[in-house]
């Protein structure tokens, strides 16, 4: 199954890569992060962007039956920066209160609490799970 493109929002310019659905990308598509940070001088939001990519991906690798997927980072009209993940599964990401003695379930409470926004966007073929970042510009 291909993976589905993912949405561009209106006035973003970004960098995408389609890599293979295992936490080995996670490793890609954090250099793929800092590439895009770097060109749009904003290195100040290289920790957080490449921890919520890192889990972005961790979950896709972990949580759905697909082969590849797409990340992406964008630099929005908005003044953030939007880091996504494209998978074919159409299971949508729920926030959950890990308890103390769980080896996993914090991802997205780590993300809820880095970034300004997130979510998940239903798309044919499949799921863009998404963040935001505020670059300290946002409109």
């Amino acid at each position: 199954m291909t993976v589905p493109t993912i949405p561009s929002p209106p006035g973003s310019v970004g960098y995408t890569r389609t890599l293979p659905c295992e936490a080995a990308s996670a490793r890609t598509a954090r250099a793929l992060v800092r590439t895009a940070l770097t060109a749009w001088e904003l290195p100040h939001l290289a920790e957080d962007a490449e921890l919520a990519i890192t889990e972005l991906v961790a979950n896709a690798s972990q949580h759905t039956p697909c082969r590849s997927i797409r990340v992406a980072v964008r630099h929005t009209a908005e003044g953030r920066v939007r880091i996504s993940v494209v998978d074919t599964s159409r299971v949508h990401p729920v926030l959950r209160q890990a308890d103390a003695d769980d080896a996993g379930g914090r991802g997205l409470t780590m993300i809820d609490a880095l970034t300004h926004s997130w979510g998940t966007d239903p798309l044919p073929g499949g799921k863009c799970v998404w963040c935001e970042l505020p670059t300290g510009t946002d409109t």
